[in-house]
């Protein structure tokens, strides 16, 4: 089993910026795929980014490409997303993610408890 506690999570205004942690343990392994969802009220859960085992490929949704970075430590098994310039539209609860094999984006094997964003305009 792995566990994934995130932090980082707030209120910005909007422009403003976060960034947020997620600490893996227990049967960590740096070959596992970890990303971010969201979940904004009333909302189902959406993909945000995801990035390989050695950190050398990484995807976003459309609407945070160029925004937010995801980057990963695998020395500290933890997993980052840097989020800039962001906007009312990206409040929600951002959910850690990992699986063993494939991207985060098509099949997830552990979640997260969430950490709420709230941006504020």
């Amino acid at each position: 089993q792995v566990q994934l506690v995130e932090s980082g999570g707030g209120l910005v205004q909007a422009g403003g910026s976060l960034r947020l942690s997620c600490a893996a343990s227990g049967r960590t392994s740096s070959s596992h795929n970890m990303g971010w969802f969201r979940q904004a009220p009333g909302k189902e859960r959406e993909f945000v980014a995801g990035i390989s085992g050695s950190g050398s490929s990484t995807s976003y949704r459309d609407s945070v490409r160029g925004r937010f970075t995801i980057s990963r430590d695998n020395a500290k098994n933890t997993v980052y997303l840097q989020m800039n310039s962001l906007k009312p539209e990206d409040t929600a609860v951002y959910y850690c993610t990992a699986n063993r094999l494939g991207s985060v984006r098509y099949s997830q094997d552990y979640w997260g408890q969430g950490t709420q964003v709230t941006v504020s305009s």
